[in-house]
């Protein structure tokens, strides 16, 4: 409803010939409407099916304990609420309507309250609690980090949790994704009686409480593991633990130590222990059980049983076709979101954008240059070697012309093999700049040698470009006159993601500075670089708005809002934001658990025109 009404209001304001509200696009690494939903089957599961006659984007489905309802998340009126449903599907009631983040609840033994994630309190993943008479609500858990994964024990005394709150939330070996460190917990439901039960350094989650109350059991992992298990079909799958943990003692015992990515843990009726898989492919994904062998098969990501045993609901990923154009939902009215692909840039028109398109089935080549126009879901492919890519594709200001950074771009196309152990490394074998025409025509490379160039952005008049490079002359960014050839050198550090101001005043980059990537702006002719950000985590993929004014980049700075092995996405704890040219007014424009980047902000002349359809 919030995002029909976003719309709708968009409509009215564009009419009337007032100004309405900008809009940006970005992409997301998933869901789209769609890719998942929730499913009810037997536990063997014979007899599967959806559990709502209207699918959306649902997920992380709880059973009450008295059988009688399932509560779960859905994105359906716009951000991540709390619904429940009877066990027959019927009945859909909303818990909670918050522009905030609300998600994976758990039941207390009674069915009369919950314990949730949100992000109310500050942006942060905190956990609270519910009284499902009044729908009142309270916080439990705050400060820094996240707490995930709630389970309330069958005495009522405890609730478990899983938490990176000691975590600082370090890069994976050679690579600028953060690991995630998480902890298990106990509390009381009062808040009183805070402590792990776990030592930190590693990663356990999803725990879950024996009948006695005195044990949880939880998957665990490396620290290093936490980056290929949050993949959606892990490359070179990184085999998990289900471990048993005395919450007085904090002695563990493992349960299950065999092959694959084994995660979301829970005893069922009688003490079996189940778990999902998301490893192996789609023989080997889905539901297993310790003693009785398979459960329902498929990408499942959560599951939970009815207190008898005899039935689950879960929810799983669908095989679709992402479009080029959807709306989203926005935290703020002055701002309209829509998802669409990889790093879009726009037209100076705004009629067009391009896209980088994926690499061709079954290799890490062929990424290309795809062109669509505005508010269409058609993407003509107009550039594409096979046995290179296409990375970080800008529009000249004339519209005439789309350059681009065409190499293998490993770390970027092949997973998480692609690694930066020394300076070397970021050569990758080279990448040059080059430009085509809109209809495909006039390809050329403007660039030579063995460095590594990429994200060029042409300044206002046509006549330059910047862009960054990795190579055997140094790292930075470089401005190259494209009548003379010249080259000059604007910094060199460890800078990227370069993006020319459409006032030609500033150049903004991505800059990595005390472990973390920061977002600075520098004048065109040199100069001491302006930091922009200051917070934990990386700061990048940043755009424009059309007149200069106004920066929207992705930021980490919110942390994870879910264990990783959840959301299969390489950086689920993307945001975006949206900032002045000088780094005031900071402002959040979406808030999930997934991945959001790359965004582009829609020329101002093409907002005028543009119907929003209903």
């Amino acid at each position: 409803m919030r995002a029909f009404l976003l719309a709708a209001a968009a409509f009215g304001t564009l009419a009337a010939g007032a100004p309405g509200p900008q809009q940006i696009v970005f992409a997301r690494v998933f869901p789209q409407p769609g890719q998942i939903g929730l499913f009810v089957a037997a536990a063997d599961g014979s007899g599967e099916r959806p559990l709502l006659a209207s699918r959306d984007i649902d997920y992380d489905a709880a059973w009450s304990p008295d059988g009688e309802w399932i509560v779960f998340t859905s994105e359906r009126e716009g951000s991540a609420d709390l619904f429940r449903v009877m066990a027959d599907g019927t009945g859909l009631e909303r818990l909670t309507d918050s522009p905030a983040y609300d998600d994976q609840a758990a039941f207390s033994p009674d069915a009369k309250r919950l314990v949730f994630v949100t992000t109310r309190n500050g942006g942060t993943a905190d956990l609270w609690t519910m009284d499902l008479q009044t729908r009142r609500a309270r916080a439990l858990t705050s400060g820094p980090g996240g707490d995930f994964r709630p389970a309330w024990s069958p005495d009522g005394k405890w609730i478990a949790f899983s938490s990176d709150r000691q975590s600082s939330l370090p890069f994976a070996h050679g690579r600028w994704e953060h690991l995630q460190l998480a902890d298990l917990y106990v509390i009381h439901p009062d808040g009183s009686g805070l402590k792990a039960i776990t030592t930190h350094g590693n990663f356990c989650g999803s725990p879950k409480w024996t009948a006695d109350s005195r044990r949880v059991v939880a998957y665990c992992m490396t620290a290093e593991q936490t980056l290929d298990n949050r993949r959606a079909a892990p490359e070179h799958p990184e085999d998990t633990r289900i471990v048993a943990i005395d919450v007085a003692t904090a002695a563990a015992t493992s349960l299950a130590s065999g092959p694959g990515v084994k995660f979301n843990p829970s005893l069922v009726a009688g003490g079996e222990l189940a778990y999902i898989r998301k490893d192996g492919g789609a023989e080997a994904a889905g539901i297993y059980y310790a003693s009785r062998g398979r459960g329902p098969k498929g990408d499942i990501r959560t599951a939970s049983w009815s207190p008898d045993g005899q039935r689950v609901v879960f929810h799983k990923r669908q095989p679709i076709v992402p479009p080029a154009w959807k709306k989203t939902w926005s935290r703020s009215a002055d701002y309209e979101l829509t998802l669409t692909g990889q790093l879009p840039s726009f037209s100076p028109s705004g009629d067009r954008f391009v896209v980088t398109t994926r690499p061709v089935p079954g290799t890490v080549f062929g990424a290309g240059v795809g062109i669509a126009a505005t508010g269409g879901d058609k993407v003509d492919v107009i550039y594409q070697d096979k046995g290179k890519n296409v990375l970080g594709s800008q529009w000249s200001p004339s519209g005439d012309t789309i350059i681009f950074g065409l190499g293998g771009f490993n770390a970027f196309f092949n997973g998480f093999k692609g690694l930066f152990l020394k300076p070397g490394d970021r050569e990758e074998g080279g990448a040059q700049i080059a430009t085509i025409a809109p209809d495909g025509t006039g390809f050329r490379e403007v660039t030579s040698g063995p460095a590594n160039k990429s994200f060029p952005s042409m300044a206002p008049d046509g006549k330059r470009f910047v862009y960054r490079t990795f190579g055997p002359d140094g790292e930075g960014l470089r401005i190259m006159n494209l009548e003379t050839r010249a080259v000059t050198a604007l910094t060199n550090g460890y800078d990227n993601f370069p993006l020319w101001s459409p006032r030609g005043d500033l150049i903004m980059f991505s800059r990595q500075a005390n472990g973390d990537y920061e977002i600075y702006t520098i004048k065109p002719e040199g100069g001491e670089p302006k930091r922009l950000t200051f917070s934990r985590g990386n700061d990048a993929h940043m755009a424009w708005s059309p007149d200069g004014e106004r920066i929207v980049f992705a930021s980490t700075r919110m942390g994870f809002k879910d264990e990783m092995t959840y959301t299969d996405a390489p950086q689920p704890y993307g945001e975006l934001f949206v900032m002045r040219y000088d780094g005031a007014n900071l402002e959040q424009l979406t808030d999930n658990q997934w991945e959001d980047g790359t965004p582009a902000w829609v020329p101002a002349r093409k907002l005028t025109s543009r119907v929003v359809p209903q």
